[in-house]
């Protein structure tokens, strides 16, 4: 049940990831995650069950904190959210947009509040584990934490692609010299 509602969400969160695609002009991946939206929703019973992976649609997650890097709007200053966890200005903005496209957004306001709140309660269960043992593994949760979201974040908007920066390079050997 909770994969199927996990699922739920991620099928929602695949038509904002085509407008967000559109908008950074990757039409293929727009059109994949149409097509994910439309198999999901009726074949997998309202996107309880990703059959779309199966038929050869993949899954391009991106959302408007990821379009906005992509316009030039560089990083900002991180920031923990209370309830929405680690983000930065750039991409609290970027989620304040992605709720106005969200399909949800436009249903009923109790049907609206409803799945806002399960969303909520399915995510943090998702991430419970998951704090648990970055809880006992890292020496400095926060740092941990605020480095590991940054650098996601920069490979999600430059799609994995990576820029290798010489300078920061040389500094860290130097630094394990001394």
């Amino acid at each position: 049940l909770d994969k199927g509602v996990t699922n739920f969400f991620g099928n929602i969160a695949d038509f904002n990831s085509a407008v967000n695609n559109m908008l950074q002009f990757k039409p293929k991946r727009a059109l994949s995650d149409v097509g994910r939206v439309c198999i999901n929703t009726t074949v997998g019973i309202l996107g309880f069950f990703d059959v779309a992976i199966k038929a050869g649609f993949p899954s391009y997650k991106e959302d408007m904190g990821q379009t906005l890097g992509y316009w030039g709007v560089g990083e900002t200053p991180y920031l923990i959210v209370p309830v929405l966890g680690p983000s930065t200005l750039r991409d609290f903005t970027g989620q304040l947009v992605d709720i106005l496209i969200n399909p949800v957004y436009f249903s009923s306001q109790s049907v609206a509040w409803g799945l806002t709140t399960l969303r909520f309660i399915d995510t943090r269960a998702d991430l419970l584990e998951t704090s648990d043992i970055l809880e006992e593994a890292a020496l400095d949760s926060y740092s941990f934490k605020r480095e590991t979201y940054l650098q996601i974040r920069r490979s999600e908007i430059s799609d994995g692609a990576l820029s290798f920066d010489q300078q920061e390079f040389e500094d860290e050997i130097r630094f394990e010299d001394e």
